[in-house]
């Protein structure tokens, strides 16, 4: 996908989390309450009025305090989750890589997990076939490789997931604090593959609570609060306006 244009556009996007507010022990109870109509919820909204434009080959930081939206603008985005109001629309091929273990099964080993992960992301078993070498040379997870990957760290976990979903091209490459886990010399890795792909025209969405991290990669950014988007503009000039506001504790405007 190489004629230019916007990737991914957000229209008013919203979701509502609806949370029940008893606490029904079984089944059994739960089945007699919902047939009474007794079930009662409380709403909660995640996001709220989300509208953006990503274009083809940018490279996007989110930041905002736990619990601001992030990882849930993400899965919308990856059509993970579907808004509850609101339009999205994203063109090309889509790799996330969301919370850690995602798309893994912990008593698979990691060779086994390559082809699961590979399949879910929509790969044909030879493509993976073609690729698995690389995969696993890129990971450096030598002999763990074949060890059940419910031994693994998060720091190889993410080598593996980052590993899997950037053995081809892609349109749309989502990344979920994959870069705060990794150690400094695979990090190094990361960042050189992200750039080929970001030569190559690749659309990159990155969260992260490392400022250094998103001043590398990326060009532009967003800050959400309480699901609300606050900002969208130069990543230097978010970021500025983030950290004032974290230091000094003061509500941010509009929340």
């Amino acid at each position: 996908m190489k004629d230019g244009g916007s990737v991914i556009e957000l229209r008013d996007v919203s979701l509502c989390y609806r949370l029940a507010k008893q606490k029904i022990p079984s089944l059994k109870e739960y089945a007699i309450h919902f047939v009474k109509g007794a079930l009662a919820y409380e709403e909660l909204w995640a996001l709220r009025e989300i509208s953006l434009s990503v274009e083809e080959g940018e490279t996007l930081g989110l930041v905002g305090r736990n619990g601001a939206g992030k990882s849930t603008l993400l899965k919308i985005i990856s059509g993970v989750l579907k808004p509850t109001r609101g339009t999205v629309q994203r063109r090309g091929w889509v790799a996330p890589i969301l919370e850690l273990g995602t798309g893994f099964d912990y008593e698979l080993t990691g060779y086994e997990n390559i082809y699961l992960n590979a399949l879910l992301l929509g790969r044909q078993r030879k493509e993976i076939d073609e690729r698995l070498e690389a995969i696993i040379e890129f990971s450096g997870l030598d002999d763990f490789i074949r060890s059940p990957i419910r031994n693994y760290s998060s720091g190889m976990l993410a080598r593996l997931g980052f590993s899997i979903a950037t053995a081809w091209h892609a349109d749309v490459l989502i990344l979920d604090e994959v870069l705060a886990v990794g150690d400094a010399r695979f990090l190094k890795r990361c960042e050189r593959k992200l750039e080929a792909f970001r030569r190559a025209g690749t659309t990159t969405l990155i969260v992260s609570h490392d400022p250094e991290a998103l001043k590398k990669n990326c060009e532009r950014c967003l800050w959400l609060e309480k699901g609300r988007l606050l900002d969208d503009g130069p990543i230097a000039q978010v970021l500025e306006r983030y950290r004032r506001f974290s230091e000094s504790g003061e509500a941010p405007p509009g929340i």
